[in-house]
């Protein structure tokens, strides 16, 4: 989808679709043509409605379309988002290949520009990649009007949902087809066609450095693991050294402790944090931020063979901490100790990590939430602030050190689970006994990392969550 921004007059714009916002509570649209919709009660202004006006005279487009936009006292970027991204889904279902969206004043806003243009670029994904025939039709252009200049919003908007977007194909694709190989040569392929540096840690690398909790998941496996980094540097040098971690299990059987048979292909989101990771990082290489940013993605496949770790094994993490597996579905905090431990050894400062961490993060904030963890309120408060400026939805929980009573064994220094309360939290405080004191926040995305069932303004599967939390965190640094 070509996407463009033009200050011509509205009227000129030739488009399938011209859009233009009709508010809720707006009694008397500033154009005349709504009245004629108004009239016949097809455009009430409430969210995602559109009502359309076939063959308008004296505009060059083919439809003038009234895009609901709720009420204006709640209209914000996030709003908009949805609502380029809900009509764009449903115009280009019905043939239309071109649209244009007017941002007339006081609407002329660059966070309004760059978030519609968001909305469009993720709107028109779909996940049918592989389907050999009846795949949904792309929107072939998306036009910006408004006699502002907001050309680099557009550019900007654009530049973040290309790379939400690549994360999301990431995830859509199956584990036969994405291997943790493969999805290590991707990462190389991203970071060499926009200038970051790649290296990328292969087995018998990470066997020499004492690897033990990563190498002990990907023993059940045929396909061999890697360690993915990234680099960013800045062209200042900056103080600090924000680190990105991201879980990346290419497929999840569960291994020993298999998961029911019930869903799991989706299993294939499991890497849906080294996805998100990966793609804030080619957002970071084309907009410059003004912070040192490594990404460090952990890519192994959980699956059940003769060389499979066993409830009762116990494993040596790179710090030197053993830790007594108790269920090898517990298998994401194995591999992300590892990299947070190298995160540690190559200096960073501040650490996040994303990861479809527990099932227990579903059943406390269901689909909608993100559940957000710290050792560090200062931190926490720095992504809080991104998310809420990216209208991604994080919610704080608690991370006590009562909790540590959850986790004990005597057979190791940790078990990688605790009873049956607090599974979220207790998998958090798992991570937090590596990150000696470096500050750090865990996003749990379990549950928005994939969507169930096709929302107006965003396709059936994975969702990109946090992509641009990590771009915004990135490029407010201070």
């Amino acid at each position: 989808m070509n996407v463009e921004f033009h200050s011509s007059p509205f009227s000129s714009i030739a488009a399938d679709a011209l859009l233009m916002l009709h508010f809720e509570d707006d009694p008397s649209p500033a154009h005349e043509w709504f009245s004629e919709l108004a009239a016949s009660g097809e455009a009430k202004g409430k969210v995602f409605d559109l009502a359309v006006l076939h063959r308008p005279a004296g505009f060059a487009a083919k439809r003038l379309v009234a895009a609901g936009a709720g009420p204006a006292r709640s209209f914000t970027p996030a709003v908009l988002r949805k609502i380029t991204g809900a009509a764009v889904r449903a115009l280009k279902s019905k043939g239309v290949h071109s649209i244009a969206l007017c941002l007339d004043h006081p609407y002329a806003e660059a966070a309004l520009a760059a978030a519609a243009v968001e909305g469009a670029v993720l709107g028109n994904y779909e996940v049918d990649v592989h389907k050999s025939e009846g795949r949904a039709t792309d929107l072939a252009t998306f036009q910006l009007i408004s006699p502002a200049d907001l050309a680099p919003a557009v550019a900007h908007g654009e530049t973040i949902a290309r790379a939400q977007n690549f994360a999301r194909a990431l995830v859509n694709e199956p584990g036969n087809l994405l291997p943790p190989l493969e999805l290590a040569a991707r990462a190389a392929k991203m970071a060499n066609e926009n200038g970051l540096d790649c290296e990328i840690l292969d087995e018998d690398r990470m066997r020499q450095l004492g690897m033990g909790s990563l190498l002990g998941v990907a023993m059940g496996s045929d396909q061999p693991p890697a360690m993915i980094i990234l680099r960013y540097t800045p062209a200042t040098p900056s103080p600090d050294h924000l680190c990105l971690i991201g879980k990346g299990v290419t497929f999840d059987t569960g291994g020993v402790s298999i998961k029911p048979s019930d869903g799991m292909e989706k299993m294939k989101y499991d890497m849906a944090g080294g996805a998100a990771v990966l793609g804030a990082m080619q957002a970071i290489a084309q907009l410059k931020p003004p912070v040192a940013v490594t990404a460090i993605v952990p890519t192994v496949e959980n699956m059940c063979g003769g060389r499979s770790l066993r409830p009762g094994d116990i494993v040596t993490s790179l710090s030197g901490k053993t830790i007594e597996v108790l269920n090898t579905d517990a298998e994401g905090r194995l591999i992300l100790v590892d990299a947070i431990e190298y995160a540690r050894r190559l200096g960073v400062t501040h650490m996040v990590d994303a990861a479809t961490l527990t099932g227990a993060i579903v059943v406390a904030l269901g689909h909608v939430h993100v559940g957000a963890f710290t050792n560090d309120e200062e931190m926490l408060g720095r992504v809080l602030a991104s998310a809420r400026a990216q209208g991604e939805n994080l919610w704080h929980m608690p991370l006590d050190d009562d909790y540590k009573d959850y986790l004990k064994t005597p057979f190791a220094d940790l078990p990688n689970i605790g009873g049956r309360w607090g599974g979220a939290v207790t998998a958090a405080y798992f991570l937090k006994e590596w990150t000696g004191g470096t500050p750090w926040v865990h996003l749990d995305i379990a549950g928005t990392a994939w969507l169930e069932e096709t929302k107006p303004f965003l396709a059936k599967g994975p969702t990109g969550v946090c992509v641009r939390t990590f771009i915004d965190l990135a490029l407010n640094w201070r």
